[in-house]
C-alpha cells in the first residue's frame, strides 16, 4: 500500500526509516505518526515566515498529547519519561520548534508535580486535562529583571522575563522570581497568561526554533495570591530533578534533529546525488568516502543515543523515588550531563556534514536542510557545554557530583 493511500484510510506513515530510526507508538493509535506528518508537511515553510505556529499548536491541543505527564490521578495518562522523550525524539525530527513547546509543556507539568502542593497539584493539573490548557513558561533564571513583592495578604510582579518559551498563546505560565526577602532563593509560581498586567510579546527571532515563541513576557504590577506561589526551588535533592529533565528535554531535541537530518541525507544521497567523477562509481550511494562518512556520522549518533536512553532511566527511576539522596541526585546528573554534551555534539556535526556527501545543490533553500543545524546551533547555546565536561572532570578527579543549579 501506497504512502498516500495509508494516509487516505486514516493509517500512520511513519516519518523516518524505521530499518534505522525504529518507533512504537502503537498505544496512540497512531495519532503520533499523523500528528508528526503534519507537523513535517509545513516545517521548511514555517520555519522559513518564523513567528507563531497558532494553528500548529492548535494541533497539538487537539492530539490530546498535552497531558501525558499528568498522573493518571488527575485524569492524565501517567507517562513514563523515557517514553515521552521518544515521543519528543520523533515529533523533534518532523518540527523541531513543536516538539520543543511539546516537551517545554510537560517540564511545567513536572514543576507542579515537584513543587506544587496536593491542592495546587489537584487544582492546576485538573484544569489541565480538562480544559486542554497549554502551559509556558517565564522561568529563565538567569534572567534577574523580575522582582516579587510582597503587597499585604497578596503579592506583585513587576519586570521582565526572557526566552518565555510557549508563553505566547499559552494559557498559563510557570514563573520563576526571586523569594520575597531572599537574593539567593528563587521561588515557582503559576498565573494564568490573561492575569491584568502581564503581556506577553512577540519578538523571538533567533535563526533557529524558530517558533517556539520564546520572547519576552512583562509584568506591571501583577496580582498574585498567595496561593499561587509554589514551594521554593532547589528545597531538595528530588526538588532539583527539574533541572535534569529540562536538560534530557534538550537531548531529545538535539537527537530528533539529527535522525532527521541523517534521514533526509541517506535519502538525498541514494535518490539525487550526483556521483563525484574521480569516484569511479555510477552512483552516489557507491562511493567509498560517502560511505566512510555516513558510517562515521552513524556511530557518532547511536553512542548519543544510547547515552540518552540510559540518563532517561536512570532519571525515571530517581523520579519514582519519594525522596533522594544528594548522591543519588549526583549519579542522574551525570549521566544527563554525559548525554548532553555527546548529543550535542554528534547532532552539530551530523547536521553539519550531511552536506559532505548531498553535494552544493543540496543548499537550495527549498530542501531546508540547514535547519537541522540552525535549530541544534540555538538549543546547544542554552548553557555552554564546557562547563558540562568540566563537571565530569571534576567528578573523576575528586568524587564530587555536579553542584545543583539551574543548569546542572
Amino acid at each position: 500500500m501506497s504512502a498516500e493511500a495509508r494516509l487516505s484510510q486514516g493509517q500512520p506513515q511513519g516519518l523516518l526509516d524505521p530499518r534505522l530510526f525504529p518507533y512504537d507508538f502503537g498505544r496512540f493509535g497512531g495519532k503520533v505518526e499523523r500528528l508528526a506528518q503534519r507537523l513535517a508537511a509545513s516545517a521548511v515553510e514555517r520555519d522559513r515566515r518564523g513567528g507563531s505556529a497558532q494553528a500548529e499548536r492548535q494541533l497539538l491541543r487537539d492530539s490530546g498529547l498535552l497531558s501525558l505527564a499528568v498522573p493518571q490521578t488527575f485524569g492524565g495518562q501517567g507517562l513514563d519519561w523515557p517514553s515521552l522523550y521518544r515521543l519528543v525524539r520523533y515529533l523533534a525530527a518532523a518540527d523541531s520548534s513543536l516538539a520543543h513547546l511539546f516537551a517545554f509543556q510537560h517540564l511545567q507539568v513536572a514543576t507542579i508535580l515537584l513543587f506544587g502542593s496536593a491542592d495546587q497539584q489537584r487544582h492546576w493539573l485538573g484544569r489541565t486535562v480538562q480544559e486542554r490548557w497549554f502551559w509556558g513558561n517565564a522561568a529563565n533564571g538567569r534572567d534577574n529583571r523580575l522582582s516579587l513583592d510582597r503587597r499585604d495578604e497578596h503579592f506583585e510582579l513587576n519586570g521582565s522575563k526572557s526566552f518565555c518559551s510557549g508563553a505566547l498563546g499559552s494559557d498559563a505560565l510557570v514563573i520563576s522570581a526571586p523569594r520575597p526577602g531572599s537574593r539567593d532563593e528563587r521561588v515557582f509560581l503559576v498565573l494564568p497568561a490573561q492575569r491584568e498586567g502581564l503581556a506577553i510579546n512577540d519578538d523571538w527571532d533567533g535563526f533557529g526554533q524558530r517558533q517556539t515563541d520564546s520572547g519576552t513576557v512583562q509584568f506591571d504590577n501583577v496580582f498574585v495570591d498567595a496561593g499561587e506561589l509554589l514551594g521554593p526551588v532547589g528545597a531538595s535533592p528530588r526538588g532539583t530533578l527539574r533541572t535534569c529533565l529540562s536538560q534530557l528535554i534538550l537531548t531529545q531535541l538535539y537527537l530528533g534533529n539529527a535522525q532527521a537530518a541523517l534521514d533526509a541525507a541517506l535519502r538525498y544521497t541514494r535518490e539525487e546525488a550526483r556521483p563525484w567523477p574521480a569516484s569511479g562509481v555510477g552512483q552516489a550511494s557507491d562511493d567509498p568516502y560517502n560511505q566512510l562518512r555516513y558510517g562515521d556520522l552513524w556511530l557518532r549518533y547511536r553512542s548519543a543515543l544510547l547515552l540518552a536512553e540510559e540518563a532517561a532511566q536512570r532519571l525515571q527511576t530517581a523520579w519514582e523515588k519519594p525522596a533522594l539522596t544528594a548522591a543519588e541526585r549526583g549519579e542522574v546528573a551525570l549521566a544527563a550531563a554525559e548525554a548532553k554534551v555527546v548529543s550535542a555534539r554528534a547532532a552539530l556535526d551530523i547536521t553539519a556534514q550531511i552536506f559532505e556527501s548531498m553535494g552544493a545543490r543540496a543548499t537550495s533553500s527549498r530542501y531546508g536542510f540547514d535547519r537541522f543545524w540552525r535549530n541544534v546551533r540555538v538549543h546547544s547555546l542554552h548553557d555552554p557545554l564546557d562547563y558540562k565536561v568540566r563537571d565530569l572532570g571534576r567528578w573523576l578527579l575528586d568524587g564530587v557530583p555536579p553542584v545543583p543549579s539551574i543548569y546542572s
